[in-house]
């Protein structure tokens, strides 16, 4: 057992609110933005010095994912073509709909955004602990420049992405692959510019057919040399596939491939480590890129993403919980709260390159209930983003950021619908955030 010791300090409390929204990420500020749009009086709180976070911070470029027409998803989307006038359009592919998004013209749409809907932002705020009061989260401690600080808040939303709040509160958790409690791998995506678009392809997937263009390598299946390139040890061990997305502008591709497996986000040692060897990655793909595929001989790295990207880590136990089924089959329900929920189910493999089960499977158009959001044994409490109640298989599908970004606008709802009436979050009817959204022209 580690050694351990007792650490007593008195926590000045800063902030009193109705709704503590934790963790700045899309669907953390969807959750603020929406709960603040109510009425509500809410504080943001984020570790970072911007928020965003795998929209800015992780230079996660294009935004993936579909949902019911009418979300913030929609009313991001459209802010990003206003102030970002790029001239590639918007494409589909078999992984859907894919969105360029300018990471600039994000912190700029958020920043407004949750400025505009009266939110209160705190940045370099890293959550510490939860307040729990006869098993109910009653607000947070945060560490600060000034030291520990804790707000008070009648709900709190945990949209840390790896259920912070929700583990320190005593929430039940489960982590990864149920079989193996393997994650999938954490990345670090990078943007390239100098691409010659008269010859340069884009790539969105290792089931991705596309031939290279022309050179030594002409016809061949560029999966295949891919492959061929990871064997002989000019692609990292665990890139099997160099993904190439286009971004909003010509000569660029947006590069989703570094990958290290066998680490814990949950670690800083770990995420340390991953963050010295996806680095050391990135040289890699762009010498495969600048020496093998035609139209990429000139590129070089424009942007990369600031922190490391993490597609897994806990999921919180909730009142309902959503099955493989329901994805694969497109359930749809009257209690859900985000409808048509849709991507493939996408299993990065925890143990090695390309996909777990060797491809992306299919998916239909699902609902994602209230109560999945919703701790079962966690009074105050409400789960935004990718943590919330399902299998490992099912949320391959929820995690992307459309998903969460519709996600964390219900969870804003049910927040001040529960300070508004006086009730617990298992105690709200989900027709109350139901009429509040197709108020809002939400599909549902």
């Amino acid at each position: 057992m580690a050694d351990c010791i007792t650490y007593q300090s008195k926590v000045p409390v800063v902030r009193e609110c109705d709704v503590l929204v934790v963790g700045a990420g899309p669907a953390g500020v969807c959750a603020a933005v929406s709960a603040a749009r109510e009425g509500a009086k809410v504080i943001l709180c984020e570790r970072y010095g911007s928020v965003g976070g795998m929209l800015t911070m992780g230079n996660v470029d294009p935004i993936l994912g579909e949902v019911g027409g009418g979300t913030y998803y929609d009313e991001i989307v459209r802010r990003l073509s206003e102030i970002d006038k790029g001239t590639v359009p918007t494409t589909g592919t078999r992984i859907g709909r894919e969105v360029p998004v300018n990471r600039e013209a994000a912190k700029i749409v958020l920043d407004r955004m949750i400025s505009d809907a009266g939110v209160e932002l705190w940045v370099g705020a890293a959550f510490v602990d939860s307040l729990v009061e006869n098993g109910k989260v009653t607000g947070a401690i945060f560490a600060t420049q000034n030291g520990l600080r804790a707000i008070r808040a009648k709900v709190t939303v945990d949209s840390t992405g790896d259920a912070c709040v929700a583990a320190a509160a005593g929430a039940e958790i489960e982590i990864g692959r149920e079989s193996d409690g393997g994650l999938q791998p954490m990345t670090l995506e990078f943007t390239v510019t100098g691409v010659d678009e008269s010859i340069a392809i884009s790539v969105w997937g290792g089931s991705d057919p596309i031939k290279i263009p022309a050179g030594e390598f002409a016809g061949l299946e560029y999966r295949e040399l891919c492959k061929q390139k990871n064997r002989e040890g000019e692609l990292p061990e665990f890139v099997t596939i160099v993904r190439l997305h286009r971004t909003s502008r010509p000569g660029e591709r947006s590069v989703n491939a570094t990958q290290v497996n066998d680490l814990s986000p949950l670690d800083p040692s770990d995420m340390g480590k991953a963050e010295l060897e996806l680095r050391d990655q990135i040289k890699k793909c762009v010498d495969f890129l600048q020496k093998y595929i035609p139209g990429f001989e000139n590129c070089a790295i424009r942007a990369s993403a600031d922190t490391v990207g993490v597609r897994e880590s806990r999921r919180v136990r909730g009142v309902e919980y959503i099955v493989d089924s329901d994805v694969e089959n497109g359930r749809h329900r009257d209690d859900g709260i985000v409808h048509n929920a849709w991507f493939l189910i996408d299993i990065h493999n925890p143990k090695g390159g390309g996909q777990a089960e060797g491809y992306s499977k299919p998916a239909q158009p699902y609902d994602i209930p209230y109560g999945a959001i919703v701790p079962i044994k966690t009074n105050g409490l409400l789960i935004a983003g990718r943590p919330i109640s399902g299998t490992h298989r099912a949320h391959a599908s929820w995690r992307v950021m459309a998903i969460c970004m519709a996600m964390g606008e219900a969870a804003g709802i049910a927040a001040s619908k529960c300070v508004a009436l006086g009730v617990e979050p298992r105690e709200l009817d989900p027709a109350e955030i139901r009429k509040v959204l197709a108020a809002r022209g939400v599909e549902l």
